[in-house]
C-alpha cells in the first residue's frame, strides 16, 4: 500500500473491525465496513470531478458522517481538507475559501444561502438536491468502491485548518498526515483509548480539539463516535445513557451547563470514563459538580500548531495538580526560553517552545510567518509559562493578547481591524473579560473621533455579519485615552486592570 496517511485508517479497520460501529448519528448506524465503503465511493468521486493530489477540497457543515467521510476520502486521493468554522460570517468563509484557493466546497444544505454567492463549486448535504450544487447522495451514487492507493506519505498536507492572528487576518495551519498521526499516538498513550471506547462528539469537528484529541484516536483504535450536530446539555444526557458513552470532551462551559441541566441530578452516567476538558481551566465548582458523581477530568494545553496536543494532565493528577497544564505528550517535547533563546531553570517565566512530529510544518503561503514561528524544529508559542522540577507546566500567560469564549480562540487584532472601519472610531482596543457562562468576552475599549458619539450598539450593529458572533464584544467603554508605550503600543495588560472587570 503506497498511501501512509490518515486516508488508509478506515480500510484498514474494515479488515481488523468489519462489523464494530464506527458512526452513530441519529438513526444512522454505520459499521467500519459500510463507512469504508461510503469513503472509497466519495474518494473515486472526487477524483471524476477533477481533484487531484495536493488540491484544497473545504467543508461547511456540522458534526456529521459526511464530514468525517470528507475528510478520509480527500486523504485516500492526497487532495487536502479544509474544514471550516460554521460561526463564520460571509466575508471570512469568503477569505478562507480565496486564501487556501479550495477548488471544491461540500456543505450542509442549511448553509446554501451563505456560501452560493461564493462561486466554488459545490457539493450540498441534504435530504433533497439543492440548486446549484450537485447532490451528496447522487455523488456517492455515481462511483465504485473501488480502493483507490495514491501515494501519499506522513509529511504530505492533509488539513488546512484556519486560526486567526495578531496580525488581523487568519493563516491557515497546514497539517500532516504525519501531524494527525503522531497526534493520535499521543492521546492513545495518555489517555488510555480502548477498542471499545464509545466517544460522544458534542464540540465541533471543524476544531482541531475535538477531531485531532477526539475523533480520530477513537476512530484509529477501532471505536465507536457518537455524533450531535449542536450542543444541547438534554440531549448529551440522554445519549449518554442510550449509547453507555465512555469519553466526552469539552470546554469548561460544555460541562458547566451539562451539570447545571434540570436532568443533570437524574442522568445516568454510569458508562463515563473519561472527561476531558480543554481550552482553558475547569473552574473549580464545576470539577467538584463531576467528582461529587465520581468523575474527574483530564485537561491539557495545546494549540492548532501542535495537532492539537503539547500536554495532557491525568485525572490522578487533577487535584494535586490543578494550576498546571500538566506533563508533555508522549511524543512532544517542551522548552521554557528566556529572550536570548536560551533554555531557564525551573520556576522561570519564559517563553514555551514545542517540538514533535506532531507540530505544525508551517502556514500555507506565508514562508514568513512559518519562520517566524518555527526555528530549528522548534514552534514558538508565543505563551509564557514555567515547568516545576518534576516537569508539569504551568501556563503564566496566553499567546499575545489571544482570549477564549466559549471554547473559541478570540484574537482581539482581528476584530479591532473590523471596528476601525468606523469613521466615529479614533482608536479601539479589544481585550478579553471574564462572563459566567462563556469563560471570557471581548470589551471594546474605544476613544471616539472628534465630534463623533460612540455607543456599544453603534460597534456591535456594525460586526454583525462581518465577525463570527463570538468575536463581537458585548460590551463597549468609550475613553479619553489608551495606556501606550513609548513606541506607541497600546498597553494591553494595563488596559485589562483598568477595565478588564466583570
Amino acid at each position: 500500500m503506497r498511501n501512509l496517511g490518515i486516508g488508509t485508517w478506515i480500510h484498514r479497520r474494515r479488515v481488523k473491525s468489519a462489523d464494530a460501529v464506527a458512526i452513530v448519528y441519529e438513526e444512522t448506524r454505520l459499521t467500519y465496513t459500510a463507512l469504508a465503503g461510503r469513503i472509497d465511493q466519495l474518494a473515486n468521486a472526487l477524483a471524476a470531478r477533477g481533484v487531484r493530489p495536493g488540491d484544497r477540497v473545504a467543508y461547511l457543515g456540522t458534526n456529521t458522517p459526511e464530514f468525517l467521510e470528507t475528510l478520509f476520502a480527500c486523504g485516500q486521493i492526497g487532495a487536502v481538507f479544509v474544514p471550516l468554522n460554521i460561526r463564520l460570517a460571509a466575508d471570512e468563509l469568503a477569505y478562507a475559501l480565496d486564501d487556501s484557493g479550495a477548488t471544491l466546497l461540500v456543505n450542509d444544505a442549511a448553509f446554501t444561502s451563505l456560501v452560493a454567492p461564493m462561486g466554488v463549486r459545490r457539493i450540498a448535504v441534504a435530504a433533497d438536491p439543492v440548486e446549484g450544487a450537485e447532490w451528496y447522495a447522487d455523488v456517492l451514487a455515481s462511483a465504485t468502491a473501488d480502493h483507490p492507493d495514491v501515494p501519499v506519505s506522513l509529511d504530505d498536507p492533509a488539513l488546512i485548518l484556519y486560526t486567526s492572528g495578531t496580525t488581523g487576518r487568519p493563516k491557515g495551519a497546514v497539517l500532516s498526515h504525519g501531524n494527525l498521526t503522531w497526534n493520535a499516538l499521543n492521546v492513545l498513550v495518555d489517555y488510555d483509548v480502548t477498542s471499545t471506547e464509545v466517544a460522544l462528539m458534542v464540540s465541533p469537528l471543524f476544531h482541531v480539539a475535538s477531531l485531532g484529541m477526539g475523533a480520530l484516536p477513537t476512530l484509529l483504535k477501532g471505536g465507536t463516535l457518537v455524533l450531535q450536530a449542536k450542543f444541547e446539555p438534554a440531549a448529551v444526557l440522554t445519549a449518554i445513557k442510550e449509547h453507555r458513552v465512555t469519553a466526552l470532551s469539552g470546554v469548561p462551559t460544555t460541562f458547566q451547563m451539562l451539570a447545571e441541566d434540570p436532568g443533570w441530578a437524574a442522568a445516568d452516567l454510569s458508562s463515563l470514563t473519561k472527561l476531558t476538558c480543554g481550552g482553558s481551566t475547569v473552574p473549580a465548582r464545576v470539577a467538584q459538580a463531576y467528582e461529587a458523581r465520581g468523575l474527574a477530568f483530564s485537561s491539557g494545553y495545546g494549540l492548532t500548531e501542535t495537532a492539537p496536543g503539547a500536554t495532557s494532565l491525568s485525572p490522578r493528577h487533577a487535584r494535586d495538580r490543578a494550576s498546571t497544564s500538566g506533563l508533555p505528550h508522549f511524543f512532544t517535547d517542551i522548552r521554557i526560553v528566556g529572550a536570548d533563546g536560551k533554555d531557564l531553570p525551573a520556576g522561570d517565566i519564559g517563553e514555551i517552545l514545542i517540538s514533535g512530529p506532531n507540530v505544525v510544518h508551517g502556514y500555507w503561503n506565508r514562508p514568513e510567518a512559518t519562520a517566524e514561528a518555527i526555528t530549528d524544529g522548534w514552534f514558538r508559542s508565543g505563551d509564557l509559562g514555567f515547568r516545576d522540577e518534576e516537569g508539569f507546566l504551568t501556563i503564566a500567560d496566553r499567546a499575545k493578547d489571544m482570549f477564549i469564549s466559549g471554547g473559541e480562540n478570540v484574537y482581539p487584532a482581528e476584530v479591532e481591524r473590523v471596528i476601525m472601519e468606523l469613521p466615529q472610531v479614533a482608536s479601539v482596543a479589544v481585550i478579553g473579560v471574564p462572563d459566567e457562562r462563556w469563560g471570557e468576552v471581548g470589551r471594546a475599549v474605544v476613544i471616539a473621533a472628534s465630534g463623533a458619539t460612540v455607543n456599544h450598539e453603534l460597534i456591535a450593529h456594525h460586526l454583525d455579519g462581518r465577525l463570527a458572533r463570538y468575536k463581537v464584544p458585548k460590551s463597549t467603554v468609550v475613553v479619553n485615552e489608551l495606556p501606550r508605550t513609548a513606541s506607541g503600543k497600546i498597553r494591553k495588560r494595563e488596559l485589562r486592570d483598568l477595565y478588564g472587570g466583570p
